[in-house]
């Protein structure tokens, strides 16, 4: 998420989210668009982690959750297109590093995926 944030007890937004599943990965947004093919250019994978744009297509969602190797339900709930907290075949839908932990505040969580970011980086590195 980016620094300076001014919503310290708020669900990071969409775009928040992104950036860090972005930098946790390790890429740059130019790699995230060859990685989809072109389907997300970098330039708009730029404004929607700034948020200029807040609901992307589904299937610009679905191309980045394949690339980050996160829930693509997550990111529909983020973008509004699923209620909070759905259920799909019965089971909590997963947040980023929360599939075995439930009640995460929004800093465990932004904690989490930083946390994320540094062992995928120390794995790269070696």
């Amino acid at each position: 998420m980016p620094e300076g944030s001014n919503r310290p007890h708020q669900k990071p937004t969409l775009g928040e989210h992104l950036a860090a599943l972005r930098n946790a990965a390790g890429l740059t947004l130019r790699q995230v668009e060859e990685a989809t093919d072109k389907e997300v250019s970098n330039a708009y994978l730029s404004q929607l982690e700034k948020d200029k744009i807040s609901k992307p297509s589904p299937n610009i969602l679905y191309a980045l959750s394949e690339v980050y190797s996160t829930s693509y339900e997550d990111l529909m709930e983020r973008a509004g297109y699923l209620p909070a907290h759905s259920e799909a075949s019965g089971r909590r839908q997963a947040r980023a590093a929360t599939f075995a932990i439930e009640n995460l505040t929004p800093e465990e969580e932004k904690a989490l995926i930083a946390y994320l970011g540094f062992i995928r980086q120390q794995k790269k590195q070696k």
